[in-house]
């Protein structure tokens, strides 16, 4: 079990004051001395970058975060970060939460190959799509489906073009015998990521999402999968 948590939506955002005031609120709401893994929510450009990776760097010394994360910002952002703590000798970040999906590839352009370049885990948020990837239906009769604003603009607007991508999640579901949650899933550990981050509303679907680690894709079918996607808007790198 990793303990994580994130710092950033609060007054103050990646200042000193913040990450201190913040991190101390969650350690105590928590019941824990440390935790494992502290991620930044987004990159603070309000905040000069060295205030803010010298303000986590203290945090690690002090024994409340055994490592840092980072999540959802432009590749050069994050390539100011490391290379700030680098240059005074500050811990880096290893790991990096991002968009990512088989209907939202564009870190594919820099933030995954610096993240690559650099040895840091990738540990993608929305790895299903909002769901989208995990059935043959674009949208579902459920209270997430209803209420869930921030998916529908992320997705909706290219289910067009979407749509042919979880037709080939559905077959290729067929042709491994597996779900298409699986699928999903086997082709981000094709991709080189570490961990997706899984979201679920009952139990057995975290045991349908661990069945993906049995299943390792062809590369033709890596391909496959990949041949339709189009560009997209660029979201979560805010």
């Amino acid at each position: 079990m990793v303990l994580a948590s994130k710092v950033y939506f609060n007054e103050g955002h990646l200042s000193r004051t913040a990450i201190l005031r913040e991190i101390n609120g969650t350690l105590r709401r928590l019941g824990t001395d440390y935790l494992d893994l502290y991620i930044i929510h987004r990159f603070d450009s309000d905040t000069p970058v060295e205030e803010t990776m010298e303000a986590l760097h203290s945090l690690v010394k002090a024994g409340k975060v055994r490592a840092l994360g980072a999540s959802a910002m432009y590749g050069y952002q994050f390539c100011q970060l490391q290379m700030c703590a680098k240059g005074h000798g500050w811990t880096p970040f290893v790991s990096m939460q991002n968009h990512y999906n088989l209907l939202y590839r564009e870190d594919e352009r820099e933030l995954i190959p610096i993240c690559d370049q650099m040895h840091v885990a990738r540990t993608p948020y929305s790895p299903l799509a909002a769901g989208r990837l995990a059935r043959p239906e674009w949208s579902a009769d459920t209270l997430c489906s209803r209420t869930d604003k921030v998916a529908a603009s992320k997705y909706d607007s290219t289910q067009e073009s979407d749509r042919r991508i979880v037709k080939r999640v559905q077959e290729l579901a067929e042709k491994y015998a597996a779900t298409m949650t699986q699928i999903a899933l086997a082709w981000q550990f094709a991709k080189g990521v570490t961990s997706p981050i899984i979201g679920a509303t009952k139990a057995e679907y975290f045991d349908d999402a661990a069945g993906a680690l049995n299943i390792t894709l062809a590369a033709e079918d890596v391909s496959y999968l990949e041949e339709l996607y189009v560009p997209h808007r660029v979201v979560g790198a805010l």
